[in-house]
């Protein structure tokens, strides 16, 4: 059992055991991270009630997630909430870590007396847990990348943190932003690859997969989307007007196929692709095509409710076209020796890309292969055979009943998720808005 150590004294480490700052962390995940972190400043008497870190990319574009340890309860993640406000929200904008970032402060330390005002609301917290000192702090992992960890370290000591402590924290923190930022880094990489490639395509390049020729055949249900009179759209609405309805498309369209299985393989112009990977037996193959008809489901009530929304702001419909097909699907790396893509070919997905090309003949916004609609069952109508390009043989083509496309509770529940942010990068995000605004004004100023 480790002593605790004096009041206002520095901690020590357990007998036999290497100071924290080295400690082998380096490359864990985040959260195996930070639960040893803390474990290990309990168990060395370090006097802490509560600790929070956020590890953010300090992107938009990928998360940041907070990790709260407090004594007695252990570890708490930042669970990812409905924005019900805006990024600057009043708890936002009085946060501690939105101050130091404002501030260009490295840290702040507070002195917490529950019969004062809370500077901060998070106070309101800590006075709960009998807190008597505060202290956070801005971390930057010192590469110019934006990238950097936010955290805080709380005591309920009696007169607060000793000048020991405060120096053994800053010296304990320089060593956990080492760790810390192999970590990030190793998710920023699986990030960059899920976001640009797929998150199946993503782990092949990650594992090895990176040389011209590396794949796999692979059967799917494969999904083909696009949007209709896209050309018409950019001419009337100009190309910042346009790409922001083609980034509301895709949101409303797309987003239903990138779940439950499915995967945004790439997308093309105005369109997408998405696969289902399979078995080839019967069971695998029923499967994954009710799965992407059930992505249609959501997809279609999703651009419905995006229809109602543009026309109550006296915006035009946007139409678009989706074609449904299984089939055996070549999966890798194609192009140039220096230049390469992950991307799926074949003749089943040149059959799905005419497919969804046949929404415009038949004037209907889905359209099924009969190999697709026999595997999923349900209400299919047939609207007619067509020789597609490059096939010797017609094919039936057929449109989903209106059964098919009724929706019930659990999949009008997940059409109803709010995109969710935590707090950590909602902070980032009202510090990144506020500095636009200040260069704004500057500039304006500057050029009266």
């Amino acid at each position: 059992m480790t002593t605790p150590p004096a009041p206002g004294s520095l901690p020590q480490p357990a007998p036999g055991r290497p100071p924290l700052e080295a400690s082998p962390l380096r490359g864990a995940h985040r959260a195996t991270l930070v639960t040893v972190f803390c474990g290990r400043l309990a168990s060395d008497g370090v006097p802490l009630v509560r600790v929070h870190l956020s590890f953010s990319m300090l992107h938009p574009l990928y998360d940041a997630l907070g990790f709260t340890w407090e004594r007695g309860k252990g570890i708490s993640v930042e669970s990812f909430r409905k924005v019900l406000e805006g990024p600057d929200s009043e708890r936002i904008l009085r946060s501690p870590y939105f101050y130091l970032l404002s501030n260009n402060l490295d840290h702040l330390r507070r002195r917490l007396d529950p019969s004062a005002p809370a500077e901060f609301p998070i106070f309101e917290e800590l006075y709960a847990l009998g807190a008597t000192d505060y202290f956070a702090f801005v971390q930057s992992f010192g590469d110019g990348s934006g990238q950097g960890m936010l955290g805080s370290w709380t005591t309920d000591q009696p007169g607060g943190f000793s000048d020991d402590i405060i120096e053994a924290l800053l010296r304990i923190q320089n060593s956990l932003a080492v760790a810390a930022k192999m970590a990030v880094l190793d998710k920023l990489a699986d990030n960059m690859l899920t976001t640009y490639l797929g998150g199946n395509a993503g782990k092949r390049v990650l594992s090895g997969q990176i040389r011209r020729g590396d794949g796999e055949t692979i059967r799917a249900a494969l999904v083909m989307a696009d949007m209709r009179q896209s050309t018409l759209l950019a001419e009337r609405e100009g190309r910042q007007a346009y790409i922001d309805t083609l980034n509301q498309f895709f949101d409303a369209i797309a987003t239903p196929f990138n779940r439950n299985g499915g995967e945004i393989l790439s997308f093309v112009g105005d369109g997408f692709l998405a696969v289902y990977p399979c078995g080839r037996h019967r069971e695998p193959s029923q499967t994954a095509t009710r799965t992407a008809m059930a992505a249609v489901r959501q997809a279609t009530l999703r651009m419905a409710e995006l229809n109602a929304a543009r026309k109550g702001k006296s915006l035009p419909e946007i139409r678009y076209g989706i074609g449904l097909h299984i089939g055996n699907v070549m999966f890798g790396n194609v192009g140039l020796k220096d230049r390469l893509t992950f991307s799926a070919f074949g003749g089943a997905v040149n059959e799905v890309e005419r497919l969804q090309g046949l929404t415009k003949k038949f004037n209907k916004p889905i359209v099924a292969s009969q190999a697709f609609s026999t595997y999923c069952g349900g209400d299919w109508v047939t609207l007619g055979q067509e020789r597609l390009r490059g096939m010797r043989q017609k094919v039936t083509i057929l449109l989903p009943g209106e059964d098919m496309l009724k929706t019930d509770c659990p999949e009008c529940i997940e059409g109803d998720r709010l995109d969710v942010q935590s707090e950590a990068e909602r902070i980032i995000l009202a510090y990144r808005q506020r500095r636009q605004t200040d260069s704004k004004d500057m500039l304006e100023t500057l050029l009266q």
